[in-house]
């Protein structure tokens, strides 16, 4: 799908790619010419499932005729600060996950920690981050009715995304285990452990040590 611009307000610009894919190539794309030198100041760049919002944009009009002329290569799914995330995978709706997908709930946790995942974009929350790697084919449906509180560190799957809970909320997510790590914290820079281009592996632990040897790996 060819590129698709509207202007929001008067320094904004929403560009419509047409799915997960053609917006990761495309904010790839900004994100390096932005680092090169050659795209126009823009303040924000926010990656979302089918659109890239760019704010504080100067000319809008421009950059929206430039924009539909680049030529968009695929983007390196090799690329990007890598994060380990321990988790225990002892969720409430681990068995129903595995039921779903015609497996047992090892074979889940296998096939998730087997995962390479990589943040397609941020919301809901701050800190929460859409994972994307499993595909369509484990693609889980929401909880017919949601939870009320959804324990911060809950790593939950819905539709073909993981996403980890940065902090108690209510939620519909299918919830297969929880995670130590701390996704927001506004005393670190940047406060977000995981943003869009961040590639991510969750790791099966047992017990607190282990949640302690995961974690002092770090983003790499």
């Amino acid at each position: 799908m060819p590129l698709r611009t509207r202007a929001v307000g008067e320094h904004a610009l929403l560009v419509e790619t047409g799915g997960a894919e053609a917006t990761f190539a495309l904010h790839a794309e900004l994100i390096r010419r932005r680092e090169a030198g050659s795209l126009p100041p823009v303040r924000d760049i926010v990656p979302a499932a089918a659109t890239v919002l760019l704010d504080g944009v100067a000319d809008p009009g421009s950059l929206a005729a430039a924009l539909v002329t680049w030529r968009i290569p695929p983007a390196p799914r090799s690329t990007g600060a890598r994060v380990e995330l321990p988790v225990r995978y002892e969720g409430p709706d681990l068995a129903e996950v595995a039921t779903v997908w015609g497996v047992s709930p090892d074979e889940v946790v296998r096939v998730h920690t087997a995962t390479e995942f990589r943040v397609a974009f941020c919301g809901f929350a701050p800190g929460f981050g859409y994972l994307t790697g499993l595909g369509d084919e484990h693609a889980v449906p929401r909880r017919s009715t949601p939870r009320t509180a959804v324990p911060a560190g809950s790593v939950g799957l819905a539709g073909a995304y993981t996403g980890v809970y940065p902090r108690s909320s209510p939620g519909g997510w299918q919830l297969i285990g929880t995670t130590s790590a701390v996704l927001w914290d506004v005393d670190r820079e940047p406060a977000a452990l995981l943003a869009p281009g961040t590639r991510v592996r969750f790791v099966a632990v047992t017990d607190t040590a282990d949640h302690r040897d995961v974690l002092g790996k770090g983003p790499r």
